[in-house]
């Protein structure tokens, strides 16, 4: 080991656990296993950032610090266990092949950054030759999370459970005390689950924030205002983290100049690929994510500044837009509109979320059990809402839910929601303000209950010029249309 001269560390015995990685994800959930009673092995590549984190938070638990690879690997008891805390790519598959090289059979490689679930796959395959095992591990819950307790989503082979839980279980949030952590399933599960998760977040974020929007644009609302109205909704059906936070983003000021805090910030938003990527999947596998698709596509669009500009500065034609005294609606029945809408339209983002994930699952033949997942997203992560807890109750009532919006309790929320939504979305067209995942959801719901849809002439014009085939309404088989000829129909 190094000497406390160059690196204090404490000499409690092995460590249960390792981190690597000390940037603020990687230090706080080294912090949290050490508040545990755990004691924690830790590197960074860099020795100034250990030694930081010892200097500031050494005090706090057990910690066992290295400068290299091996001495970290050699300070961890068998079975080791270490978790990857660093950039996603090369530089963790950079840090997967020197533990791979100092560590020895049966030991756990546990990547907990936003990896793509298909370098997970391959990640794993290579690591098994080598006779390690490889968990890919989902972490939700930000930097807060992190230290305080995140929800957690390890994937990999089922024994590393065994070994991973209590320890995993002992550092996560906790709901009704149950753990929010459990085995996903086999190689890809976490990352996969955690991917989708992040889409479901866009799809929420977005749609909070249409919905501050249209409070702030259309019924001429405050940002301290619409701060308050936010407070209320999460003392109700939409009580969550995000409708939280979006109360606390809004009552800010500004220390420079004293203004709203969301006045001073460029609406331009960012965005680190887990939303593209949940996108991305949904078209491989076929399924119609469209709220989360909307939400990666308005951030696209937001951070496309020199086109907006371009956009105004040659006055694109708006036609007549009204107002809501125009239209004479009260300021005050909109937003309860509105938080009708967003009610509706985040269980829209859920459901799409979870048809992707049993979509995978199935794909993968991964066995992943929905109501498990609804349950570890009650706390920790960023997701984390009121009715997750009956999400959890839907799927525990009817594992094979075609969707999350058939649930008994859910459509009968939906029937108190749906004509405020259809009002909000027709207002926001008519005042000419944008709500891309409100009115998407809309459509995808009213898609979903249509009778007919016009797929039917679109499989006509495909069979037209492409000979692409149909089915029929009235009778089995495969069938095409000899459009350049005598238009008999031929059976394929």
């Amino acid at each position: 080991m190094t000497s406390p001269e160059n690196l204090a560390y404490s000499p409690a015995g092995a460590a249960q656990i390792g981190v690597i990685g000390m940037a603020v994800m990687g230090s706080n959930l080294a912090r949290n296993f050490a508040s545990k009673g755990h004691t924690v092995a830790i590197y960074n590549r860099s020795p100034e950032k250990t030694r930081a984190v010892i200097a500031e938070h050494g005090s706090e638990g057990a910690f066992i610090a290295s400068e290299t690879i091996e001495e970290f690997v050699a300070s961890l008891e068998r079975p080791r266990k270490a978790i990857i805390m660093v950039q996603a790519g090369p530089a963790t598959d950079a840090v997967i092949a020197q533990l791979c090289d100092a560590m020895e059979e049966g030991d756990i490689i546990i990547d907990g950054g936003n990896a793509l679930f298909t370098d997970t796959i391959r990640r794993e395959r290579e690591v098994a030759a080598r006779g390690l095992n490889f968990v890919g591990a989902g972490i939700s819950g930000g930097e807060e999370g992190a230290l305080h307790g995140p929800s957690i989503m390890p994937g990999g082979p089922a024994q590393t459970w065994e070994t991973l839980g209590p320890l995993l279980e002992s550092i996560s949030a906790k709901v009704d005390g149950v753990p929010c952590v459990t085995h996903i399933g086999p190689d890809g599960t976490g990352h996969f689950v955690k991917m989708v998760h992040n889409g479901i977040e866009y799809a929420d974020m977005q749609v909070i924030s249409e919905a501050y929007h249209l409070m702030r644009y259309a019924a001429g609302y405050e940002p301290g205002q619409i701060a308050d109205v936010f407070a209320e909704w999460n003392r109700g059906d939409l009580d969550s983290y995000l409708i939280e936070i979006t109360a606390e983003v809004l009552r800010q000021k500004d220390r420079r100049t004293g203004k709203p805090f969301i006045d001073i910030i460029l609406d331009a938003a960012g965005q680190k690929g887990t939303g593209r990527w949940t996108v991305k999947e949904a078209l491989d596998l076929g399924v119609p994510v469209t709220g989360i698709g909307e939400a990666v596509f308005a951030r696209a669009l937001s951070s496309a500044l020199a086109q907006r500009q371009a956009a105004q500065d040659g006055g694109l034609p708006a036609g007549t837009l009204s107002t809501l005294e125009q239209l004479g609606i009260e300021p005050g029945d909109f937003v309860e509109d509105v938080r009708r809408a967003l009610y509706a339209s985040k269980l829209v983002a859920y459901a799409q979320g979870f048809d992707e994930i049993n979509a995978g699952s199935m794909e993968h033949d991964w066995g992943i059990n929905p109501g498990d997942l609804a349950r570890i997203w009650r706390g920790g992560c960023i997701i984390r809402a009121k009715f997750l807890n009956r999400i959890t109750e839907a799927y525990e009532n009817e594992p094979t839910l075609a969707s999350l919006l058939l649930d008994p309790y859910f459509k009968r929320e939906l029937e108190g929601l749906v004509d405020s939504w259809r009002r909000v979305v027709v207002v926001a067209t008519q005042l000419g303000l944008p709500v891309p995942v409100f009115a998407s959801s809309l459509s995808y719901y009213d898609s979903l209950r249509a009778k007919r849809l016009p797929a039917a002439l679109i499989q006509g014009q495909r069979d037209f010029f492409g000979a692409h085939t149909y089915k029929r309404i009235d009778m089995e088989g495969t069938f095409h249309t000899a459009w350049s000829g005598d238009r008999e129909e031929l059976d394929y």
